[in-house]
């Protein structure tokens, strides 16, 4: 039988990705699970896009404006202390209201973002 450790990462030394405008990435993943830390500045934003992915984003500080669905017309705002949950396949956008600072976790992980592929959030 083999040993099954549990792994401590530091988020200072986990390499920081700068995306579009002022929104900076750090993440880390297991063959099961991914957590990603990301900062925007207020008027930041994520074009829309979906994924396989079940995704759930805690936002710690500030607030991001999610715009969901195929027409984008389902807002949402999820606040400082709140979380969402964004289903496999779920057309959505967002944007910085306020300076924020979140969590993004995903099952399985995201593949784009560990291989670099992820384009809507370079441009």
């Amino acid at each position: 039988m083999s040993e099954v450790k549990a792994v401590v990462s530091r988020w200072d030394n986990v390499r920081l990705d700068k995306m579009r405008g002022g929104i900076t990435r750090r993440f880390v993943h297991s063959d099961k699970m991914m957590v990603g830390q990301i900062h925007f500045n207020k008027g930041d934003s994520v074009p829309a896009h979906r994924h396989d992915n079940e995704q759930y984003t805690y936002v710690i500080s500030g607030a991001l404006r999610f715009l969901f669905g195929e027409e984008q017309d389902e807002e949402v705002v999820v606040g400082a202390g709140e979380i969402v949950l964004i289903p496999s396949d779920l057309l959505h956008s967002a944007s910085a209201d306020e300076d924020t600072f979140e969590l993004d976790i995903f099952c399985p992980p995201r593949r784009d973002w560990i291989d670099g592929d992820d384009a809507y959030m370079r441009q």
